[in-house]
């Protein structure tokens, strides 16, 4: 792991998916498929090895995965102005 979460997010993505080259802040991660069901739970699981918190189901929102700037204002943006 990385000193910043987001090179790990993208890290995790760009492993799964090379196909897709890079990754822009504004890509929709769910209609590229860079982000699919298959990897949601391992991904759920990093996020939650990132912030040390765990994500409960219930609280998740789609659009909160939708986009790596959508990504790091739901769980590394949030958690920095607590």
């Amino acid at each position: 792991m990385t000193a910043d979460p987001m090179q790990d997010v993208q890290a995790f993505i760009l492993e799964r998916n090379p196909a897709i080259g890079s990754l822009t802040p504004q890509l929709d991660l769910i209609d590229s498929r860079a982000i699919n069901s298959l990897a949601f739970v391992d991904f759920i699981f990093l996020l939650e090895e990132l912030t040390g918190e765990l994500i409960d189901p219930e609280d998740l929102d789609l659009d909160d995965f939708r986009t790596l700037d959508a990504i790091e204002a739901r769980f590394f943006k949030q958690k920095a102005a607590q």
